[in-house]
């Protein structure tokens, strides 16, 4: 059953990064795009799945745990993001916002035990390490705090919440390979920091991409008030 799970495991973190980065490149809205990221979907929730579990029975070890659960949440809450098309809060988002405060409330109380630990590490992993997800975990459990509060996400908020959280996803997954798997490269590739680009590319698309989408919002939101402005001139000429 080890033997399986890592075999998913593995396959999943592979297609994962493929179908990630491939998805990136295509049009938003396009029928590759949708493909692509349908198999980035799939294939990281099998990954992510797969570690959590293997971290939790088989090689116990909460860091992973941690990792892998905060990556599942990101990428089922992006897809539903996507997916969804009505202003509506349902079962989903409740259950996924329990399930990151948790994730939240255990990365910060792993990380005072890593830190009051006399090796200063726990699982093999650093105060710091623990502290990091837990606060982006808190921090997304704001996120779906503020949307169920509003009763749902639509036009540009949905889609950064798709963007959000789909290129995190990916970006963890693209850390986990390297500079996680460092071992696996021959020293003077790694002395290059070439290995670094993908990584680089992606914040910088993500950030892109975001900044596109608040723009939207901004003529969004400025729409109204034109339309209004206008009206109104016209009701004086007339």
């Amino acid at each position: 059953m080890h033997t399986a799970l890592m075999m998913i495991h593995v396959c999943g973190a592979i297609v994962g990064l493929l179908s990630g980065f491939m998805a990136m490149t295509f049009r938003k809205g396009s029928g590759l795009h949708g493909a692509a990221g349908n198999i980035f979907f799939v294939s990281m929730l099998s990954m992510s799945s797969a570690g959590a579990y293997m971290a939790a029975f088989i090689k116990p070890n909460n860091g992973n745990i941690m990792g892998g659960v905060l990556t599942f949440y990101l990428v089922a809450t992006a897809w539903v993001a996507a997916r969804r098309r009505d202003r509506t809060v349902g079962a989903f988002d409740w259950s996924a916002l329990l399930v990151v405060l948790a994730i939240g409330a255990a990365g910060v109380t792993w990380g005072v035990q890593a830190a009051i630990s006399k090796s200063g590490l726990k699982d093999g992993y650093p105060p710091f390490l623990y502290f990091i997800f837990g606060s982006i975990a808190l921090l997304f459990a704001a996120s779906d705090v503020r949307m169920i509060l509003r009763g749902g996400v639509f036009g540009a908020q949905r889609i950064a919440r798709h963007l959000w959280r789909m290129c995190l996803a990916l970006l963890f997954a693209t850390l986990s390979f390297y500079p996680s798997r460092a071992h696996l490269f021959p020293k003077w590739l790694n002395e290059t920091n070439l290995l670094y680009v993908p990584h680089v590319l992606l914040v910088g698309a993500m950030l892109f991409a975001l900044y596109r989408v608040s723009s939207r919002k901004r003529v969004q939101q400025s729409k109204p008030i034109v339309a209004t402005r206008n009206d109104a001139i016209l009701e004086r000429v007339a």
